[in-house]
């Protein structure tokens, strides 16, 4: 029988296990100062180093705030939090063969999901938001900056409407990770195609017809991945 290895737990990780459940059963609530460092060291039995490694840990998972010279805080991880956390490795997804297109077809599941929600959800505020975020993309036609950030304010309102935080982050890194794919589009001179596409999203959200909408946000992703390829592929 082959030997199987187990690897030994290290002091911090059993240290930041510990803080951790003691932070999610509400011993610790958020805001709380955890005790010192030198309290935590007689509390846990261990050196100051396998407390401090234990407390970046912590602050990784977004669970305590550190700064220098005070005793560590509680805090709640955000949505934003996860996301921002994500960045890094998103960076070297994006850059493997066929990663650009793996975040579009993400970008395209989640938006046709959320033109969906909203032709069946959206209150009667929600579609006075979008239906002034289409008019602010129709009058930067022509303005390159002023048109990415209404194009970007349109799917906003999209993402708000569930009135979910996770969605809005998920939205907002989305924005971040495809800026080039959506830059590059515009520059080739998309503004109307884009504008016209966004129309139709809203006109079938505001008909509260689910199909249309999902349909139209599918094309016009679509259209805007395949421009995007056919650019690029032609450098």
């Amino acid at each position: 029988m082959a030997t199987v290895a187990i690897r030994r737990r290290k002091l911090y990780e059993d240290v930041a296990e510990h803080l951790e459940r003691m932070i999610r059963d509400g011993t610790y609530a958020p805001s709380d100062l955890l005790p010192s460092e030198r309290d935590l060291m007689r509390q846990f039995g261990v050196g100051r180093p396998a407390i401090r490694e234990a407390l970046f840990h912590l602050r990784k998972m977004g669970l305590v705030e550190l700064r220098s010279g005070e005793r560590a805080r509680v805090t709640r991880p955000t949505p934003q939090f996860v996301i921002d956390a994500l960045s890094g490795t998103t960076r070297h997804m994006l850059a493997a063969p066929g990663g650009v297109q793996h975040f579009q077809s993400a970008r395209s599941f989640f938006e046709t999901g959320l033109a969906r929600y909203a032709a069946q959800h959206a209150t009667r505020e929600d579609l006075s938001d979008l239906e002034a975020a289409l008019a602010a993309n129709r009058d930067a036609i022509g303005d390159l900056r002023r048109f990415q950030e209404t194009d970007v304010g349109f799917h906003y309102v999209l993402a708000v409407t569930p009135r979910n935080p996770i969605f809005i982050a998920i939205h907002e890194a989305l924005v971040e990770w495809l800026l080039e794919q959506r830059k590059t589009t515009l520059t080739a001179g998309g503004y109307e195609i884009a504008y016209e596409a966004h129309r139709q999203i809203f006109e079938a959200v505001a008909a509260r017809d689910p199909d249309r909408a999902e349909q139209a946000m599918r094309e016009h992703l679509d259209y805007v991945a395949r421009r995007y390829n056919e650019i690029v592929g032609g450098e």
